[in-house]
């Protein structure tokens, strides 16, 4: 690793326009071929710290003390147009939401080509070579021709892919990645850890890798600070701080991790209401290329079924069609006994109160413009007519259900956390009063400590309410720790399914065996070896 020194923060502090604190004195220093790891729960000051690295801040927020310097330059005392020149050519972030990231009216190749030729860093017929070499190591589907799709033609962990493609095509010498597999399945997660890591001990990047999850941060990183409130709570080596951290605080997020794979496996309520049957559905986007085929999948009242699989493999696809935001071409879906209609417009209001949805992206499932008492009290004027008063104080014990204070009824989406965020979306379908809910990666976006909180909250309403959830992830552990049962999809059908702790038990299906073994661990060896273990077999071919 190169002694050059990169990036410099220095005595950091950002305020909200109120005054309000969010990083409070934050000082770092990132050298050539290092990375540094951000980790904390939601709200902590890890996004919050990945702009200010750009001498960015959010609307609604400022710097207001502190150093900011790349390769010696300090931004903050430089002009508008300097610093410009300096992000996306020297410093490249990857955003935790690919989908709100994306222009929907230009194609993938025309943006990830962009900053490498407004910086002059390429022609365009070089730029676009690399962004095709770039979409195949990414594993990203027909690289050769992946770059003319638009952002709505792909997937979500795609996209996710598709940024990581266009944060890297000025080759910058630091990159800011906020939380950048969240949105990818465990198996695809390695390769692009991989990637990223390859990458930057071969190009002497560095990089300041925000996450949550202590499993994927260890092998990536050098170094591990630990943040609550907008501060450092503890900061040292990777190892160090994953195998015997100091303080109570990153000892409990430590101590959470560990004990993931521990809790004992849901077991299956007795009997109860069939609340959802899915019966030989087949859907697509493309007349004559189904991206779901034969899916058999029931819920029972209380029950949650789990539907697990790689990124593409038609998991939110399947949610759609449920929701009927995307018509299926055959096949039943029945809801309490009653068939739904294809579609959405064809659903009767109490069908659609009855059927709710938690999305896997809430930037793009929250409306920027309203504040968030309103967001979450709309499907209570929607579906019952209550507002005013009545409204008001539903919406302040939804907002305490998961986990938020009263008064962030009055803000809006930009001003919460991606955690928050994500909450905010759980309270809104809460608000319908369902009695079926499709949970799409609800806990991916939060740190385990407040996603272990929305887990016992969803097995409470579960319990109290009798709500049946379909719940969508690619997070194993999360699978063990709350579904009954589970669906393995790939490649658009079921390839196994069952009560969980049966197909957490070999023998397993080849592809379920994949999966599992692809679940990150706490150690910073894990990914080398994994990686060793499955060339093997290719160099022994």
């Amino acid at each position: 690793m190169s002694d050059d020194l990169v990036l410099l923060l220095e005595g950091l502090v950002v305020e909200t326009t109120n005054g309000a604190v969010l990083v409070d004195h934050v000082d770092a220093r990132l050298k050539r071929g290092e990375i540094l790891g951000l980790i904390g729960e939601s709200g902590a000051g890890k996004s919050t710290i990945g702009l200010a690295a750009m001498a960015y801040a959010r609307a609604g927020c400022r710097i207001v003390e502190g150093k900011v310097a790349i390769n010696g330059t300090d931004l903050r005392a430089s002009t508008a147009v300097q610093r410009r020149d300096f992000r996306g050519k020297s410093i490249a972030y990857i955003a935790q939401s690919a989908a709100a990231s994306f222009n929907p009216a230009m194609t993938i190749m025309d943006q990830v080509c962009e900053a490498p030729t407004v910086h002059g860093v390429m022609r365009r017929p070089e730029a676009e070579a690399y962004a095709r070499r770039l979409f195949s190591i990414l594993r990203l589907p027909d690289p050769d021709n992946f770059g003319n799709r638009y952002p709505h033609e792909a997937s979500g962990g795609q996209l996710q892919r598709a940024m990581a493609a266009m944060a890297m095509s000025c080759r910058p010498d630091i990159i800011v990645l906020d939380e950048p597999t969240t949105a990818l399945d465990v198996t695809t997660q390695i390769e692009v850890l991989a990637l990223l890591r390859d990458l930057i001990r071969e190009f002497g990047t560095a990089g300041l890798y925000i996450t949550h999850d202590l499993s994927v941060v260890a092998q990536v990183a050098h170094r591990i600070m630990v943040l609550r409130g907008g501060k450092p709570v503890e900061i040292g080596d990777a190892r160090q701080v994953l195998e015997r951290p100091t303080t109570a605080y990153a000892t409990a997020l430590v101590n959470e991790r560990r004990s993931a794979d521990k809790i004992a496996l849901a077991v299956p309520p007795a009997g109860g209401e069939t609340m959802l049957a899915i019966s030989g559905v087949e859907a697509g986007y493309v007349k004559g290329s189904p991206a779901l085929s034969d899916i058999d999948l029931t819920i029972r009242r209380g029950e949650t079924v789990a539907v697990v699989g790689e990124s593409g493999s038609g998991k939110s696809t399947l949610a759609r069609v449920v929701v009927g935001l995307l018509p299926r071409w055959a096949g039943d879906i029945s809801l309490a006994g009653k068939p739904l209609p294809p579609s959405l417009k064809g659903r009767p209001k109490d069908t659609l109160r009855r059927l709710q949805m938690v999305h896997q992206m809430p930037d793009v499932a929250l409306n920027p413009r309203q504040p968030i008492g309103e967001i979450v009290g709309r499907p209570m004027q929607a579906f019952f007519g209550r507002s005013g008063a009545e409204t008001r104080e539903r919406v302040a014990k939804l907002l305490s259900m998961v986990g938020l204070p009263e008064e962030f009824a009055q803000r809006r989406p930009g001003q919460l956390s991606g955690g928050q965020k994500q909450r905010v979306c759980i309270a809104r379908a809460l608000a319908a009063e369902p009695d079926v809910v499709i949970c799409d990666e609800p806990t991916s976006a939060l740190d385990p400590l407040v996603a272990e909180e929305v887990l016992k909250l969803l097995r409470r309403l579960q319990d109290e309410l009798g709500l049946a959830y379909m719940f969508i992830t690619h997070d194993l552990g999360t699978v063990r720790r709350i579904a009954h049962r589970t669906a393995v999809m790939l490649k658009g059908r079921i390839v196994a399914q069952g009560p969980t702790a049966e197909i957490f038990r070999p023998p397993f299906h080849p592809y379920t065996e994949k999966l599992i073994s692809s679940v990150p661990e706490m150690d910073p060896t894990w990914l080398d070896r994994i990686l060793a273990a499955r060339k093997a077999p290719e160099a022994a071919a």
